[in-house]
């Protein structure tokens, strides 16, 4: 029984890591269409803006940066999803091999 729970844990950190890292690439390219100012009625960057604002709006409105011209949101998550990798994905990935 313990060799599943392993290939669970292992295949639950595996999706996890694509996930994260696949929503620190979305918030970066969105990070970076909001310098070129893109049209906001064009379906990718509705997409975009639909599965990233309310993560960024949740760290502005914690944080306020009043006066700054800068948004840091992006920065903020993007640390916040390198911790998760590193701390959450590696906890499951070490609770997979120690019930090997």
């Amino acid at each position: 029984m313990s060799g599943y729970l392993s290939l669970f844990l292992h295949a639950l950190a595996q999706v996890l890591s694509i996930a994260l890292t696949l929503y620190m690439w979305i918030i970066i390219i969105r990070a970076l269409l909001s310098w070129v100012n893109p049209d906001p009625y064009n379906p990718i960057v509705q997409f975009l803006h639909s599965i990233t604002e309310p993560v960024l709006y949740r760290v502005r409105k914690a944080i306020p940066m009043p006066g700054m011209g800068l948004d840091l949101s992006p920065i903020l998550i993007i640390l916040v999803i390198i911790f998760l990798q590193t701390f959450l994905v590696g906890s499951l990935e070490h609770a997979s091999q120690s019930l090997r």
